[in-house]
């Protein structure tokens, strides 16, 4: 009797035993579904938040504190004071289709970045790029236009990694990289899932396998929270739940800084946003603090300007466009401007629906009527981001220091300022840090004296994870969820 109980104890330790070991899978959730995998030729943020780092690198990247590190190049040398870089690249460096990586790959990635009928969404990257060059196989020589001595940081970008000519064709729905995990699944309108890559040339991660879920709806988002079926919710939308969670024992709470300016933004060149008192009005009539309480209740850091408040560089010039129904009203007034009706287009993320509500309350407060209009997140990214097909919207801008968007002439918000132009070619010249910082400052201050835009706040990163992971960046210098360094604590 007692051998057949040791025995049956024996076998209940077997089959117990893959429940006691390591855990090397977690599920994720998002609120956007991308709407492809290809970060070189899509602006979705949501791209980057499942590709960069895990299935695509770049010859550097971004580390959690922001600082720019090594990534497919292990080190780079400065020549000609900023105006050449030579990148080493790492040896035996493979794409996850078995194919090595080396100096000709990085040639063919920048040359389809910055190619006229590229689909790049941040071409600017590369407009500095003058020639590419093979050392040899593992290094690269880039000579620039001028010197600019933000080019690593450049090549940082989720739009800046390293493709595979072989399987281009396919990048935006089976992306293959050279990063720690390749593409497994895509079940659309419900997740993407992702394997470790055995043949990795770097530190193998912790997990074997991620899968990431979208739940758009922040009341869904907190029931699978609770329910255990998300392992962690990197960027949780339902933060009016945030306390009853992180008063929960099973959870932690991660609340951190991204590079998110959350603006609402003008068509300027559309009548009768190209009246610029116009803008200013509609920004003195918007109470921040009202959409940050409404829409995110109580996180958000007040901005006047897009430059994220962490940047050592930021000024702060709330104060420029304070709210001030009165003089809303009277600025109105002066533009001659009767029976104003704008569209408020307003994608599907709860800031932006939450706060597009505020904002509607408080413009026809002073006598602005808007026409709301929800879209979902494939019909905002081409009608309002690529044809410039709307009044006002409420997005958040994620890419890293990207004030540099204001001297776009295609970008959506269609603002065209030659002193601004003209700033930003001589920052992208301008090695000095300290003069540099003193250009930013000036261009921080040319677009909130415009009013381009009515500035709400700083996204913030509040995010919620079992207890038990590790890992996860709390702040966000890059649009991304990094699980290069992700692991179960038990």
């Amino acid at each position: 009797m007692l051998k057949t109980l040791l025995q049956a104890a024996a076998i209940s330790a077997l089959i117990s035993m893959p429940a006691l070991a390591q855990q090397d899978h977690i599920t994720l959730g998002m609120v956007l579904e991308p709407p492809n995998l290809d970060p070189t030729g899509g602006a979705a943020a949501a791209i980057d938040e499942i590709v960069y780092a895990n299935i695509f690198e770049g010859l550097t990247r971004a580390a959690p504190d922001g600082s720019t590190i090594p990534g497919l190049a292990e080190s780079w040398d400065i020549e000609e004071g900023g105006k050449t870089y030579v990148f080493h690249l790492h040896k035996g460096v493979k794409f996850h289709d078995g194919s090595d990586f080396d100096a000709q790959d990085v040639i063919f990635s920048l040359d389809r970045a910055r190619a006229a009928d590229s689909t790049n969404a941040q071409k600017w990257l590369f407009e500095g790029i003058e020639k590419i060059e093979a050392v040899d196989p593992q290094t690269v020589r880039i000579t620039l236009k001028a010197p600019d001595g933000a080019f690593p940081f450049k090549m940082a970008w989720g739009d800046a990694v390293m493709v595979d000519e072989a399987s281009i064709k396919d990048i935006a729905t089976h992306p293959v990289g050279t990063g720690p995990f390749q593409f497994g699944e895509w079940r659309q309108g419900d997740q993407i899932s992702l394997t470790a890559f055995d043949g990795y040339w770097g530190p193998k991660p912790a997990l074997k396998s991620a899968t990431f879920r979208f739940i758009g709806d922040p009341t869904a988002a907190f029931s699978a929270m609770m329910a255990g079926d998300i392992d962690a919710f990197p960027i949780y939308p339902a933060a009016e739940t945030l306390a009853q969670l992180q008063s929960d024992p099973r959870f932690k709470v991660l609340v951190g800084t991204t590079e998110g300016e959350t603006i609402l933004a003008m068509n300027n060149a559309k009548a009768p946003l190209d009246d610029k008192r116009l803008r200013e009005a509609i920004s003195h009539a918007i109470n921040r603090q009202d959409i940050i309480d409404g829409a995110m209740f109580g996180y958000g850091t007040p901005i006047g300007t897009h430059f994220a408040p962490h940047n050592p560089d930021y000024t702060d010039l709330t104060s420029k466009s304070q709210f001030d129904p009165e003089l809303a009203q009277k600025l109105i007034a002066e533009t001659g401007l009767k029976d104003i009706n704008l569209r408020l287009a307003l994608p599907p993320t709860p800031y932006a629906r939450r706060g597009g509500e505020i904002i509607a309350a408080e413009l026809r407060a002073v006598g602005i009527q808007t026409q709301t209009i929800n879209m979902e997140w494939a019909q905002w990214l081409e009608q309002v981001y690529k044809n410039a097909d709307y009044d006002l919207t409420i997005i958040s801008h994620v890419e890293p220091m990207d004030i540099g968007n204001y001297a776009r002439d295609d970008y959506y918000f269609n603002y065209h300022n030659q002193a601004f132009k003209d700033l930003m070619t001589k920052l992208d010249a301008t090695v000095d840090p300290a003069e540099r910082s003193m250009l930013l400052k000036q261009a921080q201050e040319i677009i909130a004296d415009d009013y381009v835009n009515a500035y709400l706040f700083q996204l913030p990163k509040t995010g919620v994870a079992k207890a038990e992971i590790e890992g996860l960046w709390e702040n966000a210098p890059m649009p991304a969820n990094d699980l290069t360094n992700v692991r179960w604590t038990n």
